[in-house]
């Protein structure tokens, strides 16, 4: 199965932080983040993993060719930033023929169970199943209403008047028909101009572990606090704790 790891944005809240190093490659406790989603997509059986760069794209190109983990990886350099959508546009080919491929925001720190995830879209057959986990401050994340069935059925970027506090997680479960709802146009961001023409066609998984945007030098700090490991505590099933 197959992975976009999405790593080309500026990092520009975590600037001093970020003007030598690509947010990506920031370590958390001792070990770059893009190790440890590496780790995760090798961990969950993911098999192919596309990593988009644009700045200091040499050093996440020289991390990856020294931390595999046994990982097919692709660097594409976007001269100018595709935004998010406009890198699944720019890259469509490469998941086309697939039934399912990943879309993973790699400036998320998570010991999510993407397997679990996996297992929960398969049995509904969506287009798409997004994570979702709830938030303090649904202004500044993309909000996800739900009905009882799992079924998204509103979904709005950055709410002045949030219906819910359950937000997008940057994980993300697609089937080639989501490429059809991805813009032409570049940039394009997935939260602005995919998401919500996806309402009513994608499902939404509550994800129960540990995951923290670390986008901003506060939530930096906290994950370095916070982080409890890589590898997901499971029981005895499989499921995860």
């Amino acid at each position: 199965m197959k992975a976009f790891l999405l790593a080309a944005g500026h990092g520009t809240r975590l600037k001093p932080l970020t003007d030598s190093t690509p947010k990506c490659l920031l370590p958390i406790q001792g070990e770059p983040l893009l190790g440890l989603w590496l780790k995760l997509c090798s961990f969950h059986g993911i098999t192919d993993v596309l990593i988009n760069t644009h700045l200091h794209s040499a050093a996440v190109a020289e991390f990856a060719s020294k931390n595999s983990y046994g990982l097919k990886i692709r660097i594409t350099e976007e001269e100018n930033l595709l935004g998010s959508a406009g890198t699944l546009f720019a890259n469509q080919d490469w998941v086309r023929k697939d039934s399912e491929f990943w879309i993973l925001y790699a400036d998320v720190l998570t010991n999510a169970n993407l397997s679990k995830m996996l297992e929960y879209h398969r049995s509904l057959r969506h287009f798409a199943t997004m994570g979702v986990y709830q938030v303090a401050n649904p202004t500044e994340c993309g909000i996800v209403s739900v009905d009882d069935t799992g079924m998204v059925r509103e979904f709005v970027e950055k709410p002045e008047n949030p219906t819910s506090n359950l937000a997008f997680s940057g994980l993300m479960v697609a089937t080639p028909q989501v490429l059809e709802y991805v813009p032409s146009i570049a940039p394009a961001d997935i939260g602005f101009h995919v998401l919500p023409r996806l309402v009513g066609k994608m499902a939404a998984f509550r994800i129960p572990g540990y995951l923290v945007d670390v986008g901003t030098p506060a939530k930096y700090a906290h994950a370095q606090q916070s982080w409890p490991g890589f590898i997901p505590r499971m029981d005895s099933r499989g499921a995860q704790r």
